[in-house]
């Protein structure tokens, strides 16, 4: 997938007056790309609509225009981008209680060292965390990380050939696993034109 460019964005006048019918395809989109894992884990599987929605609606909020602030914005963003030989994902850790969170997040500490993906029997790939900037301390993991799955063309190949693929935390303190449905399956393959 290529990285977004300023031509690529629409204008903060023509986003207002798109962004309803932008914001459901953008939604409608991340349905098939988001995976639970378990009750409190999701991953949000990031491509370049999803990553261009997040930047629209930060040129939104913060009314970006100027194209040096823009260009920022893209840099920050064009990393979540698969490279076509990767998946790259938002991951969340989801407590909706505020005090139940804060204990959650102590006992997570580097769950997101903890996140792989396998491929029907190939070997099983742990998730490249954080690279931008460390989310965890020593005391405490971050409620938002950003992962990277690196795969070798023979999982790719038996990925587009239909085999299973499985996601799992592997934390002593969390562990839990799901399998990907097909529509999930069918969305993630195209990652990796």
């Amino acid at each position: 997938m290529h990285a977004l460019t300023h031509d690529d964005l629409l204008g903060l006048e023509r986003y207002a007056r798109e962004r309803d019918e932008f914001r459901g395809r953008a939604m409608a989109h991340k349905r098939a790309r988001t995976v639970h894992l378990g009750a409190h884990l999701t991953l949000l599987f990031e491509d370049r609509l999803t990553v261009q929605y997040q930047v629209q609606e930060m040129l939104r909020i913060e009314r970006i225009f100027e194209p040096g602030a823009i260009a920022e914005e893209l840099a920050a963003y064009n990393p979540l981008i698969p490279d076509g030989h990767n998946l790259k994902a938002t991951l969340l850790i989801e407590y909706p209680d505020v005090e139940e969170r804060r204990r959650a997040l102590q006992r997570l500490r580097d769950i997101e060292h903890h996140i792989a993906l396998q491929v029907a029997d190939h070997a099983q790939v742990s998730a490249i965390a954080d690279e931008d900037l460390p989310r965890s301390n020593d005391s405490k993991t971050s409620a938002v990380h950003f992962l990277r799955f690196e795969l070798d063309p023979a999982m790719i190949a038996a990925w587009r050939a239909g085999a299973a693929v499985t996601l799992r935390a592997t934390l002593p303190a969390h562990r839990v696993e799901t399998q990907l449905d097909a529509a999930q399956q069918r969305a993630l393959v195209a990652d990796f034109d």
